[in-house]
């Protein structure tokens, strides 16, 4: 089912912004993981916030989801490959 846009999530990118600008979810937002932890909680904070992570394969959206579980996020979830997550939300891939 494609999420109405009233209930569409946040959709986090966070790989480097080389990697996002050659091909991201439509309306992402990139954090790149490197300054995840930095940035998180001023962008995204409410911490009901239903939040997508994805990456390149899952791997570095698995360790945001991890940090964003052990700062108290109660809705984040890893959506693997921006691919993935992409066809999961019926949103296109955007390049810049």
């Amino acid at each position: 089912m494609t999420p109405t846009p009233s209930t569409q999530p946040l959709i986090i990118d966070v790989r480097s912004p080389g990697e996002y600008a050659n091909g991201h979810v439509r309306s992402s937002v990139n954090i790149p993981l490197d300054n995840f932890a930095e940035t998180i909680a001023q962008q995204v904070p409410d911490k009901a916030t239903v939040v997508i992570l994805c990456c390149a394969s899952g791997g570095r959206s698995g360790m945001a989801c991890n940090y964003m579980q052990q700062m108290g996020y109660h809705h984040d979830s890893n959506g693997g490959s921006a691919g993935a997550v992409s066809m999961a939300c019926g949103l296109p891939i955007d390049r810049f």
